[in-house]
């Protein structure tokens, strides 16, 4: 399960992408507008880039260009109607990952998702674990001492990325920006609840899932 933003002024191609991913049980954001989505990736990470060449105020190379001079390092899976070899090189050698030439298939572009997250930069292990807890991110399930537990979307991507960054301390800001879409009217109360069915699934002795008062939450193994 990753974090996707997928950067194209087509609303109808930019939600069938979406719609797409989310199907295949990762968190998603669209934005349509070229200097809007350079300004967005200086404040928000992803682990996977879906960037579309022409946009209405900044390109899409021009946008790939800043975010790699930054120091970006998430793969970029370029989307284009240009097919030409010299637009392709001009595109990879300014630092994108992929490329995909519109029209294209939702199984390509599966396809194409799957193996930029298998790229080194972008491995995740499958199996997490956390004392008692067990997750299989591919298989999307969680077990609380070898019994199966149910876990709704968010509290699935909650529970993943606390269990990858244990004994740390994270504030409710932090946490909303790294699992909730940007877009979403996600609050501090939206965060506190998520936590609260957790607990009650998984940790109602608050073994694991910690409040630290006045500064956010930590998944606690030691």
């Amino acid at each position: 399960m990753a974090k996707i933003i997928v950067i194209e002024d087509n609303f109808d191609l930019a939600n069938m992408v979406k719609t797409f991913l989310i199907f295949e049980h990762h968190t998603v954001e669209t934005i349509g507008n070229g200097a809007e989505a350079r300004d967005h990736l200086k404040s928000f990470e992803y682990d996977l880039i879906i960037l579309d060449w022409e946009l209405p105020e900044l390109s899409g190379i021009e946008i790939l260009k800043h975010y790699r001079q930054r120091g970006g390092t998430a793969p970029v899976l370029m989307l284009t109607g240009k097919d030409e070899i010299t637009d392709k090189e001009k595109g990879l050698d300014e630092g994108a990952d992929d490329y995909l030439t519109k029209p294209f298939h939702m199984k390509e572009l599966g396809a194409r998702v799957r193996a930029l997250l298998r790229r080194p930069s972008a491995v995740k292990d499958n199996l997490l674990k956390a004392k008692n807890i067990s997750m299989d991110t591919a298989k999307y399930r969680v077990l609380k001492d070898e019994q199966p537990i149910t876990l709704v979307p968010k509290e699935f991507q909650l529970l993943e990325f606390m269990m990858r960054h244990p004994n740390q301390v994270f504030s409710p800001e932090a946490l909303l920006n790294r699992v909730w879409p940007a877009e979403s009217e996600s609050t501090a109360e939206a965060l506190r609840t998520t936590m609260k069915r957790l607990r009650k699934k998984l940790d109602p002795d608050g073994d694991i899932l910690k409040t630290v008062h006045g500064v956010g939450y930590i998944l606690e193994l030691q």
